[in-house]
């Protein structure tokens, strides 16, 4: 393909991009499940311009290199957006689904996948990888703001960003019993170093990074008049130099950045005495007029800009790797089984108590997209010398279904189910 034939393809994605936020409102469909379709055409079936194979250790280090810049950049904006609350009630919900309903989740899909014929290794890493549910596909019901107070929005906002980072320790465990990763007597060593140091770990270097980058940031604003502007570079400076920190430190990178994120968010919000306004006008903006604490929310509004370009790359690879191959009715039951039981099964088995009405409870129950969490996933596993494994293809066509059909599924229903929800709660307030 000529180079005049590439700026083409890429400037009419861009074009689509600039207008596709507009135009979905109006149609109840993803702007990844577009770029997915989009993918396949410009795969192997279609155009050929992307022809990647996950089965070479290339394609699949190309395509975890590509998914872990994403999952990165959509942590830390999840971690910007969540107002880092003066009680620790609303955190109950987004830990228990992280948790156990993520134990649950992995428990469920690993005994279907062993009566599906898979064996226990093999299906306990494929529930691993099918079991974060995915803070890059999820805008439509995701939290917008750090005023927005709603709880089911939350819940699944928070639980997206905790459960990247909580995924990964069943993700070794699954390597473990297939013998790619030292479990240590009795396991010990992958719960000393996999899930307890890891997981504290994670969270300690992101809070020190995000909460104290931002004072060091407000401190200079306030007192020396610097650090004014370039947020984009603050933000994306924060990203690299938390994740770096915890890849040197074995601990998990995801969880740090979202926490830096949150880290960042909570600084600022105790700074001025109360959340800060999401999305402030062009007036308050201008760097003669800039508060001194206004560091998040114009780094927000750049990283979610990154978020959607760097989505956009990642949905046309994920649709690219789409075959006729993983159609098949094993590959079918275990996705139906994961989206419509045990999805439902594990939020239900851990909201029953909580303070989410019914209605949150069954939206919940369904909004747990699959998307490119997962097939980072996938390609760490791969490029561990599982891509050796004969399980590896087979594990690949599975994750593949899911991941797509959830893509599908939940971009044709997410826009309606989400403004349903806010009608009614807008007629039960103005009832009340």
């Amino acid at each position: 393909m000529t180079f005049a034939n590439w700026c083409l393809f890429l400037g009419l994605l861009l074009l689509i991009m600039s207008i596709s936020d507009s135009l979905l409102k109006k149609i109840p469909f993803s702007s990844a499940a577009i770029y997915m379709i989009l993918g396949i055409a410009a795969g192997p079936y279609g155009f050929k311009l992307l022809d990647l194979n996950m089965s070479v250790h290339d394609d699949a280090h190309l395509l975890e290199i590509l998914t872990e810049v994403v999952v990165l950049v959509s942590l830390f904006a999840v971690g910007l957006k969540l107002p880092v609350r003066s009680s620790h009630a609303p955190w109950k919900v987004p830990i228990l689904l992280a948790s156990v309903a993520m134990v649950v989740t992995i428990g469920l899909t690993a005994a279907l996948g062993m009566a599906l014929g898979w064996s226990l290794a093999a299906s306990l890493l494929i529930g691993a990888l099918l079991a974060p549910t995915d803070p890059v596909l999820a805008s439509e019901v995701q939290v917008s703001h750090g005023e927005d107070r709603d709880a089911l929005r939350f819940g699944l906002t928070a639980e997206g960003g905790l459960n990247d980072g909580t995924a990964f320790p069943f993700v070794m465990l699954g390597l473990g019993l297939l013998g790619y990763h030292d479990l240590g007597p009795y396991g010990m060593t992958w719960f000393g170093l996999d899930v307890v140091w890891a997981v504290v770990g994670g969270i300690g270097i992101g809070w020190l990074c995000g909460a104290g980058f931002t004072r060091a940031v407000i401190a200079l604003r306030r007192h020396r008049g610097s650090a004014i502007g370039m947020e984009s570079f603050l933000a994306l400076g924060l990203i690299a130099v938390t994740y770096g920190l915890s890849i040197h430190a074995s601990v998990y990178g995801f969880l740090a950045v979202f926490v830096a994120g949150l880290g960042m968010r909570g600084i600022e919000q105790a700074a001025v005495g109360a959340t800060a306004k999401a999305h402030p006008g062009p007036e308050v903006r201008s760097p003669e007029r800039l508060p001194a604490t206004e560091v998040t929310n114009i780094a927000l509004d750049f990283i979610e800009d990154l978020e959607k370009f760097a989505e956009m790359a990642a949905m046309l690879v994920i649709g690219s790797l789409l075959t006729l191959e993983m159609l098949t009715w094993r590959n079918a039951v275990l996705a139906a089984g994961l989206l419509f039981v045990i999805r439902p099964v594990a939020v239900f088995l851990v909201t029953w108590r909580s303070d989410w009405t019914r209605s949150q409870r069954r939206i919940g129950a369904w909004m747990g997209v699959r998307g490119v969490g997962s097939m980072y996933y996938l390609a760490y596993v791969l490029t561990h010398d599982l891509e050796l494994d004969p399980i590896a293809d087979a594990m690949t066509q599975v994750v593949l279904f899911a991941v797509a059909a959830s893509v599908i599924l939940h971009g044709i229903s997410a826009t309606p189910i989400m403004e349903m929800y806010k009608k009614r709660k807008g007629r039960g307030k103005t009832e009340g």
